[in-house]
């Protein structure tokens, strides 16, 4: 079996047999962090993100602890709002984040009734809320030491919980077994593949670590692999064939890093952020067939996989790697990730999530749990919002009719169809089809006037497009530069994760700026 050990230390595996002592000690000295590389360390061409169309993971890192300047004029826009500075717009609408609450979507009332009542067990105390939320309190309270959410738990997470995560992974996959041994509960889903990636990348190595990553991608990610001393592999996905993820393409992105890192992992998103692309099956299989022929380690960040609003189902990876049978079954390693902060869900601060593992190593598989350990435990309450999230209300269940109506899909998918109509109406944008996810990720075709102001303004195009589109008409996006993008092209992202009535206002300051816009440098 090809072992994430055997790929990070090959001269350990040649010296040490499988499990042994020696070998798994040789693994974990070598886990010292590192900075960033340094320039002309490298031989050959390491791919960058420094062109004149895609954002310096430098910068990003800079603007990450600064803010950036859209966030800065968002912060000034806010505090003279608060001041009783007149501005063309009452309030700023930020759709920069995934973060549905934050937009103004209300919390599900079952998963809020069962963590005040988690919180504060005298809530249990009469009839005010459902039969089914108190047996789920109760329940999930005898889990926790002392029968309280203030404690610690396992670092794996509450063992009650895991296994009904397990049972939920299992019911989603058509009946794939799920081993609890397999599942780590987390506080976020990033918080679990910055941990993997902490394994994957050695940047003690004559050539830092590689991981093939999608352009473009959520920029946090980027951010972490870089922050470990790895090196970004961008692949493209085809935005013209709705943002496919073309085999074709992985191959040209693991050629065009040869000589300059070492490639690991393959990272991939489903359903996308921000492009909000679904994969086929037969898209999956390519990608998977493509990590074992490159022996590379696979990692699925599938945190939106209940936000699918057109066709195309949602079929996780550990799923169709099964269904595909020996020796690819056996053989390729993969780790998957999903969180209560996405999706219907949207409890981001909560910070619950969880990962999965597949055919790992025993031994690196129990280093992992080490790394782990050094955090202490998940929050709890994330690890119950998580609990809540894969086993809700079930037909006949007194919670059932209300969590199905304010879960519904209907808001979101007229949303989709509205944005996009919207979008593809005005001068110089274009969006591809939402299938899934929580954002709208278009191209807007900036005249050149604009794109020279923006140059001498000392920044990207669709950044200079954010800034006045945040000072004009108080709405906050996120430029594509900070996602990656092909050269020549320009983005911008927003949620679409919104109540129907701020969306509306969203798109009508949306329209009224850009047609301004357009006609002020055309």
């Amino acid at each position: 079996m090809l072992s994430l050990t055997t790929l990070r230390f090959p001269l350990v595996s040649l010296r040490a047999s499988r499990n042994s002592p020696a070998r798994l000690g040789s693994m974990l000295s070598c886990r010292r962090r590192a900075s960033l590389p340094a320039p002309g360390r490298h031989k050959g061409r390491i791919p960058e993100w420094d062109t004149e169309t895609r954002t310096d993971m430098r910068t990003v890192v800079q603007q990450a602890v600064s803010g950036g300047p859209l966030h800065t004029a968002f912060w000034e826009d806010e505090a003279e709002i608060g001041a009783g500075v007149k501005k063309p717009f009452k309030e700023v609408i930020d759709v920069s984040w995934g973060d549905p609450h934050r937009g103004g979507v209300k919390p599900l009332t079952f998963v809020r009734q069962v963590l005040a009542a988690c919180l504060y067990p005298q809530l249990m105390n009469g009839e005010k809320l459902p039969v089914d939320v108190r047996q789920r309190a109760q329940k999930l309270l005898d889990g926790c030491a002392g029968w309280s959410v203030g404690s610690y738990s396992a670092t794996g997470g509450l063992p009650e919980i895991v296994q009904r995560v397990s049972e939920f992974i299992s019911r989603r996959d058509g009946g794939v077994p799920s081993n609890p041994e397999n599942i780590f509960l987390c506080c976020g889903s990033q918080w679990a593949l910055t941990r993997i990636l902490n394994v994957l990348v050695n940047a003690e190595e004559p050539y830092p670590t590689g991981v093939l990553t999608p352009a473009p991608c959520y920029s946090t990610t980027t951010l972490s692999i870089e922050g470990l001393g790895g090196v970004v592999v961008p692949y493209y996905l085809s935005e013209e064939r709705g943002w496919e993820l073309q085999v074709e393409e992985l191959h040209r992105a693991l050629e065009s890093c040869k000589g300059a890192c070492h490639p690991i992992a393959l990272y991939v998103i489903n359903p996308g952020n921000p492009a909000g692309q679904v994969q086929s099956r037969k898209s999956m299989q390519e990608v998977i067939r493509f990590a074992s022929e490159k022996r590379l380690f696979l990692l699925a960040d599938e945190v939106y996989q209940s936000c699918i609003y057109g066709e195309k189902e949602f079929v996780s990876y550990k799923r169709v790697l099964s269904e595909m049978g020996p020796p690819l079954s056996d053989t390729v390693e993969l780790a998957s990730f999903h969180s209560a902060s996405k999706g219907f869900m949207g409890e981001c601060g909560l910070r619950g999530g969880y990962v999965e593992l597949v055919n790992l190593d025993p031994a690196v598989k129990k280093y992992i749990y080490t790394l782990f350990c050094a955090d202490s435990s998940p929050p709890v309450l994330g690890q119950i919002a998580l609990d809540l999230m894969t086993n809700p209300p079930q037909p006949g269940d007194p919670s059932y009719l209300l969590y199905y109506q304010v879960r519904s899909r209907s808001t979101v998918v007229n949303n989709v169809k509205k944005a996009c109509e919207v979008i593809n109406s005005l001068q110089g944008f274009s969006c591809q089809a939402v299938e899934g996810g929580a954002f709208a990720f278009p191209r807007i075709h900036l005249p050149a006037k604009a794109i020279q102001k923006a140059k001498e303004a000392g920044m990207q195009p669709d950044t200079f497009y954010c800034l006045r589109l945040l000072e004009e008409a108080g709405v906050l996006a996120s430029p594509g530069s900070d996602y990656g993008q092909e050269e020549g092209t320009f983005h911008i992202r927003f949620c679409i994760l919104l109540p129907h009535d701020v969306l509306g206002e969203l798109l009508l300051r949306l329209s009224n700026f850009h047609t301004q816009f357009m006609k002020d440098y055309s």
